[in-house]
C-alpha cells in the first residue's frame, strides 16, 4: 500500500471507532452537547477533551471510573499523575470531614499549616521553608518571582516542551512559538537534556533562574540524563543562578522526588498533583535564605496573597496523604510497576513492527506514535476494552492499579496490534 493509501486507511479507521464509540454513549453526548452551550468546547480544563467527545464520568470507586452510559474503565490516567491514591482515598477523607467539621473559612492561620510545612521539609531534602498555593502553576509562578527577586536577575531558563502549568507551556521549537497565554517574563528556551547547549544558556548575562522538570511529564515522559542535570546543577551554582526543580509530577519517583532518586539538590521545589490526596494543592520552597524574602522580621520584601493558599480542606488532606497514604514501600511497589509496564509495552511494539515507541521513568510512561492517528486508533481501542489512558498516550499508575491490572493493558495493546 503506498503512503495516501495508508493514510487513507487510517482515516477510514479513525472513523469507525469515533462511530462505534458514539453510537454506546449517548448520555455522554447528550451532555456534551448541554455542556458545549455554555462551556467554549464543552469542558473548563482542554487536556479532558477528545474526538468525538469525552465520556461523562457518574462515579469513580477505587481504581476505576463509571460514564453515564454504565461504562467502567481501569483508570491508568491517573488524573495526570494526582490521583496517585486513587479516586477515594479513604483516611484522606476522613481527615477532611473532620477538619470540615471545626469551621473552613477562616481567614486567619491554623495548625495544620505549620504540620503539613513540617512534613514537607522533613521529606524533600532541598526545602529547607516552604510556602503553600493552590495549584502546580501557582507554584512554579511563585517560585520563578522568588528566585528572580533573589538574584536581581530577570532571565528565566527554561526547556523545549516543558510544561509547568497552563501559563508556562513551551513548544518543540526552542524559538517559538509559544502558548500565547503565557506569562510575559524573560524566558530563555534551551534544548532538554543537552549538555552542549548549555555554555551557549548560561552566557546570556541575565539568567536569574532555571525551571526545569527532572522528567517531562506533558512533554513526552521525557528523563533527563543525570549527567544533564548534574552538569545544570553545577552551572548554577557557579554562576550564581537559582535552579528550581518542578516536581508537581515527579515528587512521586521517590519519598524525596526525583531530586532522591537522581541524587540532586535544587535550590528550590515546587510541589503540587497527589500531595493533597486528590485535593487542590501547591506549593513551592527551598533555601533558607531564599524563603527568607518572605520574612517580615528579616525585613524580606516579598508578600504572598492566596485567598486559599492554606484552606483546612487541602491543609487536612495533604497531611493525612503524607502521615498515612504515601510511604517508601508504596512508591517503590508502584514505580517498579510502572517500569515493568514500560518494558511490556516497548517489546509488544517492537515485535509488531508499527512505528510507536514509549518513554518514561516509573508510575509515569507516555505511549508515542509516528503518526497521531495510530495514537488515536490505540486510544480509542483500550478505551473500548474498558482501559482508561490518556488521549496523548500519557498514563500515570496510582497504587490501586495492580499486576492483573497491567496484565490487561498489555493484551488489549497485543490483540491491537496484531489487527494490523
Amino acid at each position: 500500500m503506498d503512503e495516501t493509501g495508508v493514510g487513507d486507511e487510517l482515516d477510514r479507521r479513525v472513523a469507525e471507532a469515533h462511530a462505534h464509540y458514539a453510537a454506546i454513549r449517548p448520555l455522554s453526548r447528550h451532555e456534551h452537547d448541554r455542556a458545549c452551550a455554555v462551556l467554549p468546547g464543552g469542558n473548563t480544563r482542554s487536556v479532558l477533551h477528545f474526538e468525538p467527545f469525552p465520556f461523562r464520568v457518574a462515579r469513580a470507586d477505587g481504581g476505576r471510573l463509571v460514564d453515564l452510559d454504565g461504562h467502567s474503565y481501569i483508570d491508568f490516567c491517573g488524573n495526570y499523575t494526582a490521583g496517585l491514591l486513587g479516586h477515594s482515598p479513604e483516611r484522606v477523607r476522613d481527615a477532611v470531614i473532620e477538619a470540615l467539621g471545626r469551621g473552613w473559612s477562616l481567614g486567619a492561620v491554623h495548625t495544620l499549616e505549620a504540620d503539613l510545612a513540617q512534613l514537607l521539609c522533613q521529606r524533600f531534602a532541598s526545602i529547607e521553608q516552604v510556602r503553600f498555593t493552590n495549584s502546580g502553576t501557582e507554584a512554579n509562578l511563585m517560585a520563578i518571582g522568588t528566585a528572580l527577586a533573589f538574584t536581581g536577575r530577570p532571565g528565566v531558563a527554561v526547556f523545549d516542551r516543558a510544561y509547568h502549568g497552563g501559563v508556562l507551556s513551551f513548544g518543540p521549537d526552542i524559538d517559538g512559538p509559544h502558548n500565547p497565554l503565557n506569562v510575559p517574563h524573560h524566558f530563555r528556551p534551551a534544548r532538554f537534556d543537552d549538555i552542549d547547549g548549555l555554555p551557549e544558556l548560561f552566557a546570556i548575562g541575565d539568567l536569574g533562574c532555571v525551571l526545569i522538570e527532572p522528567v517531562q511529564g506533558a512533554g513526552g515522559c521525557r528523563p533527563a540524563s543525570v549527567e544533564f542535570l548534574r552538569e545544570l546543577r553545577d552551572r548554577c551554582q557557579r554562576h550564581g543562578v537559582v535552579l528550581i526543580f518542578d516536581e508537581v509530577m515527579t515528587s512521586r519517583l521517590a519519598p524525596g522526588g526525583a531530586q532522591q532518586r537522581f541524587d540532586i539538590r535544587p535550590d528550590m521545589t515546587t510541589l503540587g498533583k497527589y500531595l493533597a490526596g486528590g485535593m487542590t494543592f501547591g506549593a513551592f520552597g527551598g533555601r533558607r535564605d531564599i524563603m527568607a524574602q518572605f520574612d517580615p522580621s528579616q525585613g524580606g520584601p516579598l508578600t504572598q496573597a492566596g485567598t486559599f493558599n492554606n484552606n483546612v480542606v487541602s491543609m487536612s488532606a495533604a497531611v493525612a496523604t503524607l502521615r498515612h497514604e504515601i510511604d517508601a514501600d508504596t512508591l517503590a511497589v508502584v514505580n517498579t510497576r510502572g517500569d515493568g509496564l514500560q518494558r511490556r509495552l516497548e517489546q509488544v511494539f517492537s515485535r509488531s513492527g508499527l512505528p510507536m515507541w514509549v518513554t518514561g521513568l516509573g508510575s509515569m510512561l507516555t505511549v508515542h506514535a509516528e503518526d497521531d492517528r495510530l495514537l488515536e486508533l490505540y486510544f480509542h481501542a483500550m478505551v473500548a476494552d474498558g482501559l482508561y489512558p490518556a488521549r496523548r498516550g500519557f498514563m500515570a499508575l496510582s497504587r490501586l492499579i495492580t499486576d492483573d491490572d497491567v496484565d490487561l493493558l498489555i493484551d488489549a495493546t497485543e490483540r491491537w496490534c496484531a489487527a494490523w
